[in-house]
C-alpha cells in the first residue's frame, strides 16, 4: 500500500469520526425539549443540566455525569455545582448559564475542547396567593398563567354567607368555566396541529368552533411556531442520517476504486513472479529477487483484505443508518398518534368539567334569586386584584385584572367584597 493510499484512508476515517461525533452530540444535547431562551432566572427556579464534551484527541464523547443533574437557584442567586462551585444564575437566561458552565469547566480542568452544557427549566419558581381566596399560599408557576387561573388554583374566591356566598359561588364557577374554556380552546388548537402534522400539511386549519374567538390567533401562532420547530428538528435529524449515508457511500466507492488499483498491481507482480520462477528453474534468476516478489504479493494481498474489510464495515454502517432513518420516522409517527390520543382524552375530561362548572353557575344564579329577596338585594360583588413583583431588588405593586399575565415569583393580592349601591 502506498503512502498516498494510507493518507487518504486516514483522512476519510477522521472525517467519519468527526461526523459521527457531531450526530451523537446533537442526539445527546439537541433532543431536549425547548429551552426558555429569553426567560431570566431567579431564586427557587429549578434547572436540569446535562454536560457532554467532544474529545478531539480521543475521537469520543465524554458524558460529565458528575456535573449533570437537577439544581435549584439559591437565595443568593447562584447555582452550586460539583467542582465548579457557586455560579451566578439570577438575571441570566438558560443559554447564558450553559455557556458559563462550559467556559468554567474548560478553564478549571484545562480542557482542550469546551464542554457543551444543556440547561433546561425543570420547574419555575412559585407564585403566591394572598387575600380573599379559599386557599392562600404557594403554588407552582406554569406558562401563560393569568390572575384568573392563579385564583382558580387557590380554590377561587373565599366564600361568604347568605347572598354573598351565592354571588361568590357564581363568580368562582364562572372563573372555573373561563379557565376550562381557555384550556379547551388550547387543546382544540393542539389537536388541529397534531392532525396537520400527521397529514404532513404546511399549516394548521383553525377549527370551526374557534372561529371568531377573541385572542385565538395568539394560540394558533404559538402552535404554528411549535409545529415549524418540530418539523425543523425532524428534518435536521433526517438530513444528518442522509449525509452520513452519503459519506459512507462515497467511502465505499473510494475503496472500490482502490481495490481495482490494488488488483491491477497484484496481477502485474504475479506476472513478474511467474517470469522469475521460470528463470529460476533455468538458473538465470537470483533467489533474492524472487523473495522480494513473494513479499510484494503478500503485501498486496493483505492490503486487498484490509480494503474488503473496510468496505464491508462501511456497507454495514449504511444499512444501520437506513434502519435508524426508518426507526426515526416510525417513532415520530407513533409519538404523534400518542399525543393525539392523549389530547382527545384531555378534551373529553375537560368537557365534563366544563359542564359541571356551568351547572354550578346555573344553581348559583337560582340561589341568588332567593337571596335577592333579603335586605341585601342591592349588594353586588366587587373584586380588586394587584401583583407585588420584585424589580431590581425592589418590590412594586401593580394594579391588575383577571387577564393580567403572572410571572414566576409574583405575589397576587385579592380583595373581594360585596358593596352596597
Amino acid at each position: 500500500m502506498t503512502h498516498h493510499d494510507l493518507t487518504g484512508k486516514s483522512r476519510i476515517s477522521r472525517t467519519l469520526v468527526h461526523f459521527h461525533a457531531s450526530v451523537l452530540i446533537a442526539l445527546i444535547l439537541g433532543a431536549t425539549q425547548a429551552r426558555a431562551e429569553d426567560y431570566q432566572l431567579g431564586t427557587m427556579d429549578k434547572l436540569k443540566i446535562r454536560v457532554a464534551e467532544w474529545q478531539t484527541a480521543e475521537g469520543a464523547v465524554r458524558d460529565w455525569s458528575v456535573v449533570s443533574g437537577e439544581y435549584t437557584v439559591g437565595p443568593s442567586g447562584t447555582l452550586s455545582l460539583p467542582f465548579i462551585g457557586d455560579l451566578p444564575a439570577a438575571g441570566k437566561t438558560t443559554a447564558e448559564v450553559g455557556e458559563a458552565i462550559g467556559e468554567k469547566m474548560q478553564t478549571l480542568f484545562g480542557l482542550r475542547d469546551r464542554p457543551s452544557a444543556s440547561v433546561e427549566l425543570a420547574q419555575y419558581r412559585p407564585v403566591y396567593l394572598s387575600g380573599e381566596v379559599q386557599k392562600p399560599g404557594e403554588y407552582p408557576f406554569a406558562p401563560n398563567l393569568t390572575i384568573l387561573k392563579a385564583v382558580s388554583l387557590g380554590g377561587g374566591l373565599r366564600r361568604a354567607e347568605n347572598g354573598q356566598r351565592f354571588a361568590r359561588d357564581y363568580i368562582n364557577a364562572h372563573g372555573d368555566s373561563s379557565v376550562q374554556t381557555a384550556e379547551r380552546n388550547r387543546l382544540l388548537i393542539r389537536r388541529a396541529r397534531l392532525q396537520a402534522e400527521i397529514a404532513e400539511k404546511e399549516g394548521i386549519d383553525l377549527p370551526k368552533d374557534l372561529q371568531g374567538v377573541p385572542d385565538i390567533d395568539k394560540i394558533l401562532t404559538s402552535e404554528t411556531a411549535l409545529m415549524a420547530s418540530r418539523d425543523r428538528k425532524q428534518k435536521l435529524q433526517l438530513k444528518s442520517l442522509a449525509d452520513l449515508k452519503s459519506l459512507l457511500e462515497s467511502e465505499i466507492q473510494s475503496l472500490s476504486k482502490k481495490s481495482e488499483t490494488q488488483n491491477r498491481q497484484l496481477g502485474l507482480v504475479m506476472e513478474d513472479r511467474e517470469k522469475i520462477e521460470g528463470l529460476a528453474e533455468k538458473g538465470l534468476a537470483l533467489s533474492q529477487r524472487k523473495l522480494q516478489l513473494e513479499q510484494r504479493v503478500a503485501e498486496l494481498q493483505a492490503a486487498l483484505l484490509d480494503i474488503d474489510t473496510a468496505s464491508l464495515k462501511a456497507k454495514q454502517d449504511v444499512s444501520k443508518a437506513t434502519q435508524d432513518e426508518t426507526n426515526l420516522r416510525n417513532d415520530w409517527d407513533a409519538q404523534l398518534a400518542q399525543d393525539l390520543q392523549n389530547t382527545e382524552a384531555e378534551l373529553d375530561t375537560l368537557s365534563i368539567k366544563l359542564g359541571t362548572s356551568r351547572d354550578l353557575m346555573t344553581e348559583a344564579l337560582l340561589q341568588s334569586t332567593e337571596a335577592a329577596q333579603s335586605k341585601d338585594n342591592n349588594a353586588e360583588a366587587t373584586i380588586a386584584y394587584s401583583i407585588v413583583r420584585e424589580r431590581d431588588g425592589k418590590s412594586t405593586e401593580i394594579v391588575a385584572d383577571e387577564n393580567t399575565p403572572v410571572l414566576p415569583g409574583d405575589v397576587i393580592k385579592v380583595e373581594a367584597n360585596l358593596a352596597t349601591q
